[in-house]
Order: structure tokens, then C-alpha cells, then sequence
């Protein structure tokens, strides 16, 4: 297929004072779908993400901590990093804005934009927001505070550099006018217009004297560049921009970007000084920034001072990657916040992934093993249903794309969950289980797993934008492989002969009930706890903890009869499949049967240093589902402070009660 022509898409850079929650994730999620569609559509593209590093807020955390600014920002920045490719995002490039070249660039834009008389230097005296490293005016304020944040500003006063953004605001105006699709949802574009523009706009800070942490104006080096001159420039400097006009091949081949995906309270930024920046640089504009709402958290914005945040490793550890993923693109709504909790993410992982999705591919995998052994053929004995299944899933790639070119993700995967519904609906209505007890109806049969198979192929190659794992694992059950973007919308793509399911089925997703979501994040608290090396204590710390535990809750000898530990052996002990820290231990309890136990213990030993070795088992716990695993029981370990040590129960045969 050939490219259909160059997208380039970015997020916005996240700000590395701290780990990233669940609500800062969704950008890079966000704009890692559109990234992966629009490659499956033959577009060639470039996806980029980063981090900005400078400005007051790291100045000051690292002033706290001790150590340099660049080494607090290494730091941070890793952990953005490192959340960002636990959601398995395929970027292309991850710029940060403490890179050399990136550094270096600036200084020669804002250069630049001196000598040619945008930006001249004068004194500022006004309100300042620490929280954004925002500088407003009084028609700016929402009740007196930021209208970003909520919080309130400061007076500052300063001498600075300014960028005269008089010179272009109409020229802006004229765009967006001109392209009402350049701000999108249309609400943005409504607020930028009426509350910034066309009141006026005023002339922009552009340099700090009262920061020393950022990009110093190299001719006048007590000056530091204002973070958005030098964050903002990240989307032109990352593919090879120059001042000179000797740019790189990157910049050629995809300047102007196609699209900026930022969040709501960052559109101010995006869609009204940037593109005056550019405007004054002589580029042309991006082709749309999109400033999706929030993700909500007990009815306000997540804040980790407030403590209303979630993170997505703890989710993903929960549930795992592709069911977050599923959850930001099928929950974040295009114009209005939405609201995140465990219940509602539990809800839809419950309802679509393992009802709808999951359920679907086993059933089908399960019944073309049952009765044609794993080989799929088309004998083409065909019923009204079948020509009803094959409309929705031909019809399926274009309103998918529809959505995706409207930037509506929920709306693609909603007509993508539609396909699947469709299938389980055949389902009833063509009853396999009936036609297999006819041998007369077994082409029949054939032809309805075809159906079947043929419609999951095409849904699941639609899914891989959106949940690649999951599609990959769908598409190697069925025993094919992706199909190409013009062949989605035709039917009878599964191999006619020859194709033949996995012998086993594996099962997508588990259903858990809500107080099994919340002990596993209890089990994973406990487990990071423990983990958390520690010196070895002083007499003091030692007196302490004999005062602690004599203020512990004092238990009866009949409350500590009703636990019942015995001694168990493991006898096989293997990983637990998209569970890192977890292990599945196989016990001889003495009993006739063995006991499953998945043990968080995975980072501190391997299979092979337990099998063989006798562990104290609780027995009467109530069973868990971890991980797709049902937990039986649980092991005993100690905290040892470097780490969690199992006890061991050598030498004392299974079965044994502990007393």
C-alpha cells in the first residue's frame, strides 16, 4: 500500500515535578491510537512525545531534595518515561527539553525573534501563577483566580523580555476563522475567540529573571527563556528545525503537523501564543490541536496534594495494559470531563473486555475445536443472518474511521464492540451446539465458525489501534495474521482452506468483583511497602518498634484459632502471565488435591528456589482472583528490609498444623 501522505502527531510535553497519573497519561494514549490508525490507513507518520524540564517548580524540588536541578529532572523525567511505555506506546521520538539540540535552538529562535523586533525588553508588574508559571491580567482571572488551575495568583514584579503578540493576533483571528476546524471541540474554539482574543491580547513575558533553572538568553544570560517559548518549540526542534533554514529531513518531510493532542488546560498555550511563535517565525501552522477534557476524580480534578489521583501502573497491575488503554479511550469524553474510579473501570473491564470481547473469541476458538478440530472452512451453505453479520462487519472500517477522523476514539471503539455484539448475536440465533448434533447440518456448522472466525479477524484488526496485545492475541488464537486496510471492509478474509484456531483458547480477560479489585491493591500496597530497603535500625528505632508493638491491638487466643496455617509443599511453581511480581505456586497441603496460591513474591525469588521447599500455608483465607489466577490460600514471608523472605518449613511433613 502506499502512503497516503505524511501525519505527524504530538502530545504535549508532560512537566517532570512528579509521577504522572492516570489523567496526564491519557494524552500519549490518546494520541498513540490516532498514531497507530492512521498507520494502519497507509499514512506515513511520525509520533512524538517528551518532557518539559525547566521552570520554577523543579528549580525549588530540587533545591528541597538537595541535589542539582538536572539530576532531579533525570530522575522524574525517567519515571514519565517509563509510565509512558508501560501503556505500550509506539512514539517515535521522546525529546526532552534539557536535550543539547533543543537548547541550543531556542536560543537562536528567541535571538531570532529579537533582532527582527517581535520581542523587546521592558519590566513586568502584575499577577503570576506559580502552580501554571503563568503570568496573567485581571480580565484573564475566574473569581479572581487562575482560570487553568483555580488557584490564586500572586503579585510579581520583574524586568523581562516581551513578545508583542499585537503584531499577529489578527492574523490569528483570520485563521481560525478561516479553518474552524484548527481548535477542536468547537467549545475551545469558542472560549479562545471570546475570552482571549477578541477582548485583545496582551504582550507576552517572555524571560524570567527570578529563575536561574532554564534556557538563558545567551546575549543577556541573567535573562532564563519563559518556559513556553522554550517548552512549546519542542514540536518543531524534535524533527530538525533550524533558524538558519537548513533544516533536517524530518522537518521537510512532516512540518506542519497534523495534529497536537494537549489537555483542555493547556489550550490557551497551544492555540494562541504557538501559533503566534510560528506565525513570527514564518512557518505555517499545525492543522489542529485538540484540548481534550479532564479525567475527574470524586467530582474534581485529580491532584496528588489532594490525594484524588489514580496511576496508571497501579491499574495496570490490577487489570493490565490494554484494558487501561481501553478504559481512557472508551471513558475520556471529546468535549465534557468524565470521571475515573476503580468501580467504573472494574464495570466496563467486566462488561466489554470479558462479556463482550472475551467470552466471544473462547466460544468461537472452543466450538471450532469441538467439532471440526481446530480447522476452519467455508462450505458456504448460507442463511439471512449471515448477510446481516456480514453488513455490520464490512460497514465497520469506514465508521470507525469517521469517528477517528473526528477525533471521537470512544465513538470508533463503540462501532468496533458493535461488530462483536453482531457476532455474539449470531451466535444465538444460529445455535452451533444445535447444528452439531445433525450430522446433515455440519456444512452448515462449517460455514457459521467461518462466519465467525472471518468477522473476529476483521474486528480485531480494527482493534490493534486501540489494544494491540489484545489483538495479536485474538488474531494468533484464530491462527492469522492482521489483515491489510483494504481488505476491512470486504468479506470472506480468513483463510477459505487450510485455516486451523489454537488448540487451547487463552482467556482475554477475567471478571473480578469489586472487593477482589480492592485486595489485590492491598496486596500490592503491602508488597511495595515490604519491599522498601531500609537500614539496619539503631537502639532508638529498636526501642521504638518494641513500643509499637506493645500498643498493638492485643488479639484473644480464640481469635488467633480461628487462622489455619499448615505446613505445604510446592510442588510446582511457575510465573503468572501479565503479572510481573506474581508467582503460581502448586501446594501439597496433605490433602487429596492440590492448592493454587498466586504470591507477590516474584521480584525476590525464582520458581526454581522454591519448588522442593515446605511453606506455611493459610488455608482458610478467602479465595482472590489475581491475575486471572484463583488464589487459594496465601504463604507466609516476613519483612527482612532489604527485601521479603518466605518462611520456610523443612523437615516437617505437609499437612501439619501450625499452633
Amino acid at each position: 500500500m502506499e502512503p497516503k501522505g505524511s501525519y505527524y502527531i504530538t502530545t504535549a510535553i508532560a512537566y517532570t515535578s512528579g509521577k504522572p497519573h492516570i489523567g496526564n497519561v491519557a494524552d500519549p494514549v490518546v494520541a498513540d491510537a490516532i498514531a497507530r490508525f492512521k498507520r494502519m490507513q497507509g499514512y506515513d507518520v511520525y509520533f512524538q512525545t517528551g518532557t518539559d524540564e525547566h521552570g520554577k517548580k523543579n528549580e525549588q524540588k530540587a533545591q528541597a531534595q538537595g541535589i542539582s536541578p538536572k539530576e532531579f529532572v533525570d530522575g522524574t523525567a525517567a519515571v514519565v518515561k517509563g509510565q509512558f511505555d508501560l501503556m505500550n506506546l509506539s512514539y517515535d521520538h521522546f525529546i526532552r527539553t534539557t536535550d543539547e539540540y533543543h537548547v541550543k535552538e531556542v536560543q537562536r529562535i528567541f535571538k531570532k525573534l529579537y533582532d527582527q523586533g517581535d520581542i523587546y525588553k521592558s519590566a513586568y508588574e502584575g499577577l503570576y501563577c506559580d502552580e501554571c508559571e503563568s503570568f496573567l491580567t485581571e480580565s484573564q482571572l475566574a473569581d479572581g483566580k487562575c482560570p487553568d488551575c483555580g488557584r490564586e495568583p500572586r503579585k510579581e514584579k520583574e524586568e523581562a523580555y516581551f513578545f508583542k503578540m499585537s503584531n499577529y493576533a489578527q492574523r490569528l483571528i483570520d485563521h481560525i476563522n478561516a479553518h474552524p476546524d484548527f481548535i477542536q471541540p468547537v467549545s475551545r474554539r469558542n472560549e479562545m475567540m471570546n475570552n482571549f482574543l477578541l477582548p485583545g491580547l496582551q504582550d507576552l513575558c517572555v524571560t524570567r529573571t527570578s529563575i536561574k533553572w532554564g534556557v538563558p538568553v545567551d546575549f543577556d544570560p541573567q535573562h532564563v527563556i519563559y518556559v513556553w517559548l522554550d517548552a512549546l518549540t519542542n514540536y518543531i526542534t524534535g524533527i530538525g528545525y533550524h533558524c538558519d533554514g537548513e533544516h533536517g529531513p524530518l522537518f521537510e518531510r512532516y512540518w506542519p503537523a497534523a495534529l497536537h493532542v494537549i489537555g483542555k488546560d493547556i489550550t490557551r498555550f497551544h492555540t494562541i501564543y504557538w501559533p503566534i511563535f510560528l506565525m513570527a517565525l514564518g512557518l505555517p501552522l499545525p492543522k489542529q490541536v485538540f484540548g481534550h477534557p479532564w479525567f475527574m476524580m470524586d467530582g474534581g480534578k485529580m491532584s496528588k496534594s489532594a490525594g484524588n489521583v489514580l496511576y496508571a501502573d497501579d491499574m495496570v497491575d490490577v487489570f493490565d495494559v490494554d484494558a487501561v488503554r481501553y478504559y481512557v479511550l472508551r471513558e475520556l469524553p471529546f468535549d465534557t470531563d468524565g470521571d475515573v474510579t476503580w468501580e467504573s473501570v472494574n464495570e466496563r473491564t467486566n462488561s466489554d473486555l470479558a462479556n463482550v470481547l472475551g467470552n466471544l473469541v473462547n466460544r468461537t476458538v472452543s466450538m471450532v475445536n469441538k467439532y471440526f478440530e481446530g480447522n476452519v472452512e467455508d462450505c458456504r451453505v448460507e442463511e439471512d443472518c449471515d448477510q446481516d453479520l456480514r453488513d455490520v462487519v464490512t460497514a465497520c472500517r469506514d465508521k470507525a474511521a469517521a469517528r477517528m477522523d473526528q477525533l471521537h476514539t470512544a465513538g470508533a471503539l463503540t462501532e468496533i464492540f458493535n461488530l462483536f455484539k453482531r457476532c455474539n448475536k449470531y451466535i444465538d440465533e444460529t445455535a452451533p451446539w444445535k447444528l452439531a448434533k445433525d450430522t446433515f447440518k455440519y456444512a452448515r456448522l462449517s460455514t457459521v465458525l467461518y462466519n465467525l472466525v472471518d468477522s473476529i479477524c476483521t474486528g480485531a484488526t480494527l482493534l490493534f489501534p486501540f489494544m494491540p496485545d489484545t489483538a495479536v492475541s485474538i488474531l494468533q488464537q484464530l491462527g492469522t495474521v492482521p489483515l491489510p486496510w483494504e481488505q476491512l471492509d470486504k468479506p470472506r478474509n480468513y483463510p477459505t482452506k487450510g485455516g486451523k484456531v489454537t488448540a487451547v483458547p487463552e482467556i482475554l480477560f477475567q471478571r473480578q468483583e469489586i472487593d477482589q479489585v480492592y485486595a489485590r491493591l492491598e496486596e500490592k500496597y503491602a508488597l511495595e511497602k515490604a519491599a522498601a530497603s531500609a537500614p539496619e535500625p539503631d537502639m532508638e528505632s529498636r526501642v521504638q518498634l518494641g513500643r509499637q508493638l506493645q500498643e498493638t491491638l492485643k488479639i484473644g487466643i480464640e481469635d488467633f484459632a480461628q487462622v489455619d496455617l499448615r505446613v505445604a509443599k510446592v510442588v510446582e511453581c511457575q510465573p503468572v502471565k501479565r503479572a510481573k511480581k506474581l508467582l503460581r505456586l502448586s501446594l501439597d497441603d496433605g490433602t487429596a488435591n492440590l492448592r493454587t496460591v498466586a504470591s507477590g513474591i516474584a521480584q525476590w525469588y525464582k520458581p526454581e528456589d522454591l519448588v522442593g521447599h515446605n511453606v506455611i500455608l493459610v488455608s482458610n483465607l478467602r479465595p482472590a482472583v489475581l491475575c486471572g489466577v484463583e488464589s487459594q490460600g496465601m504463604i507466609l514471608a516476613a519483612d527482612a528490609g532489604e527485601g521479603v523472605k518466605v518462611i520456610f518449613a523443612d523437615g516437617i511433613p505437609a499437612g501439619s498444623k501450625v499452633r
